[in-house]
């Protein structure tokens, strides 16, 4: 993912009425989003609509939403970086987003959290958590970890940002950081998630556009399908020989099986991101903003492709630049970036394609950092203003619960920011993983439990939230290399970098803490006392207006 997000290399050889016409495209931008924005803030009469769109979202708004939130810049520029150094095993990635995170999320998932969620009467993940097990206890911590753990993500999010305005408009990195920060948290701080959903949608169909040009162009210049493939598989001498030595096999191949790539390939990458989208709150929460199930299955042929032009061309662009840069110069991309996979696509646009086209790609970025960062905030601050402050502090007692929210989304924007300007450039590859990582450990067998198994108990979901966390957590910072290393903890307290050796420094803390955190949420629910079987009769019944009352849920 990007080092910096350093993107000047994009512009540097464009004219001076290049960047104005940029500029102009860009206040145009602006425009239509602040007026969509402006329209879901009318549209917002009540908390229902603030929180959750008042659970009547069109499909094709709400499964652009969905996937425009979850495609970031660091997904367009890092992963495509990735792909262009370890080749298309990372299309298995996109096949896992839009099997679980489309397919088994919107068919599966989808109509059980949104019926579940209605009839419980939940505006959040959080919300919805606690009241499926009955404890606002959960809810609370639930929410703490989504406030503590998201500010991360988020701060990485804002720091590609910043740097994204700052090489393409020429403006100081503080001050773009601080505008951009201020335009999204506006939006989304007046107008919640009405708001987000429209421009969302605006954004990702920019999005689109730009991942379809990047996608047919490369086969034009590269002369085709079938021939850019072919040659890209003739290029497997030219894998460096230390990425031989971990497993590189070639860009069409891959990795080596259990080898130190390998790992990093599949448990890191394909498992820790292709799984984790699913358990996602920021993403979750988006069933609960739709009226039926029928839209649900309807917003499937719009998320299916949307993720596939996404992720999909990404991964399948980045791995052909090495074609495109061996046919230009002799190199792959990699030598071309200097060694820097975040610079590798930038690198490739700049050079391979005409003008008019970069600045369509730099509008696509600024949508997925915007689209992005709109649902990190109104996820924050409903976790924060509504589930930790009303619902935790005042225990529900409290009518405000749009002040308390958007109180919650101040807080956590400053806290963002602040991260923002102290943590490194390079954080932004680890935090996305991390954080998707962890919330797979800690919320999915808890929430997979609540929506399918009528014998999860409140105990049973606290023993898998906390196995799940603190396993990750001592995981990341005792054991796999990419994190305790540079943490230095572990080498402090035992005087190593890590506690294991081997391949195990590669395992990534999704395969260790999930199985752990299912079975702690089985061996415990199966040991404490059943939930009250009218309540969960209620819940599973067929019948979706079978409502949950307030004295049932408490």
């Amino acid at each position: 993912m990007t080092d910096g997000f350093t993107l000047s290399s994009l512009f540097g050889s464009s004219s001076g009425s290049s960047m104005l016409i940029f500029a102009i495209l860009v206040v145009i931008y602006f425009g239509i989003t602040f007026g969509l924005a402006w329209y879901g803030y009318k549209k917002t009469k009540d908390a229902s609509d603030f929180m959750i769109a008042g659970r009547k979202t069109h499909p094709l708004v709400m499964a652009i939403s969905y996937g425009a939130t979850f495609i970031s810049t660091s997904a367009i520029i890092g992963f495509g970086g990735v792909a262009a150094t370890y080749g298309m095993s990372l299309l298995w990635l996109a096949f896992l987003n839009i099997l679980v995170g489309i397919i088994i999320a919107f068919l599966v998932f989808g109509p059980k959290m949104r019926k579940m969620g209605k009839q419980l009467h939940a505006s959040t993940f959080p919300e919805f958590i606690g009241k499926r097990f009955k404890s606002r206890g959960l809810q609370s911590w639930v929410g703490l970890f989504i406030a503590v753990l998201m500010p991360l993500y988020a701060a990485s999010v804002l720091i590609g940002s910043g740097r994204f305005l700052e090489t393409t408009l020429g403006i100081p990195y503080d001050t773009a950081l601080i505008i951009f920060t201020i335009i999204v948290a506006v939006y989304v701080i007046v107008g919640g998630l009405i708001s987000v959903l429209y421009t969302d949608a605006f954004q990702g169909a920019i999005m689109f556009i730009g991942m379809a040009f990047l996608l047919i162009f490369t086969y034009v210049k590269l002369g085709g399908i079938v021939e850019a493939h072919t040659a890209l598989t003739n290029l497997a001498p030219m894998v460096p020989d230390s990425f031989q030595a971990i497993g590189h096999q070639g860009w069409t191949m891959m990795p080596a099986f259990g080898s130190e790539l390998w790992w990093t390939i599949v448990s890191s990458l394909i498992l820790g991101v292709g799984i984790g989208i699913i358990a996602q709150p920021q993403l979750a929460v988006r069933f609960m903003t739709v009226k039926d199930n029928k839209t649900l299955r309807r917003a499937v042929f719009a998320g299916g492709p949307f993720i596939f032009m996404m992720a999909g061309v990404a991964y399948i662009v980045g791995s052909l630049s090495n074609v495109y840069f061996f046919n230009e110069s002799g190199q792959i991309a990699l030598d071309i970036a200097g060694g820097n996979i975040d610079s590798i696509i930038p690198a490739y646009i700049n050079s391979a394609m005409p003008e008019i086209f970069v600045m369509i790609f730099m509008l696509s970025l600024l949508s997925a950092a915007m689209s992005t960062a709109a649902s990190q905030i109104h996820t924050m601050g409903t976790s924060v203003g509504y589930d930790l402050i009303r619902n935790g502090i005042f225990k529900g007692r409290s009518p405000h619960t749009i002040t308390f929210t958007r109180i919650g989304m101040v807080i956590t924007v400053i806290i963002s920011v602040i991260l923002a300007f102290e943590l490194p450039g390079s954080i932004i590859a680890r935090a996305t993983a991390v954080f998707m990582g962890i919330c797979t450990s800690a919320l999915l067998p808890m929430y997979a439990g609540g929506l399918f198994w009528k014998k999860m108990t409140k105990k049973g979901a606290y023993a898998s939230f906390f196995t799940g966390l603190s396993v990750s957590i001592f995981w990341y910072v005792f054991v796999h290399a990419s994190e305790a290393v540079p943490f230095k903890i572990c080498q402090m307290l035992f005087g190593q970098p890590t506690l294991l050796t081997g391949m195990w420094v590669f395992v990534d803390p999704i395969v260790i803490a999930t199985p752990l955190s299912i079975i702690a949420a089985i061996v415990v629910s199966l040991m404490t006392q059943p939930p009250e079987e009218k309540f969960v009769e209620n819940l599973f019944s067929d019948n979706e207006d079978e409502e949950i009352t307030a004295a049932e849920a408490a």
